[in-house]
């Protein structure tokens, strides 16, 4: 079975070790519920440093291209920053679905009670 991918995003803690961690769990949790996620936070962060306004702006158009290809926009966490607001607008007008962890972890629940 293909997994879709899923692209994360998320108010994450300024701190790079805490985002890390937030960003691991919410992978696992997608990839638990069927999804392939995507996540620049952990990738991209290994590789490029967001203190270059070069590689900032690179990192900002992969991300988007990233999330275009995506089958659904994850949203993890409560809190919006506008990093959040600026990948559901992006998604939107790419006609990608949104969605929240909390409704794809609801909605694994009951599926899988149904079986």
């Amino acid at each position: 079975m293909a997994r879709p991918f899923a692209y994360i995003t998320s108010a994450w803690s300024a701190d790079k070790r805490d985002a890390k961690k937030e960003a691991v769990l919410c992978c696992r949790k997608l990839y638990e519920a069927g999804y392939t996620p995507v996540c620049p936070v952990l990738s991209m962060n290994e590789y490029l440093h967001r203190e270059t306004a070069e590689e900032n702006k690179d990192m900002q158009d992969m991300a988007a291209e990233m999330l275009r290809r995506s089958r659904i926009l994850v949203v993890c966490g409560k809190e919006m920053s506008e990093q959040v607001k600026n990948d559901i607008a992006l998604a939107k007008r790419a006609g990608v679905a949104a969605t929240t962890l909390e409704g794809i972890l609801t909605l694994e629940g009951q599926t899988k009670k149904g079986r």
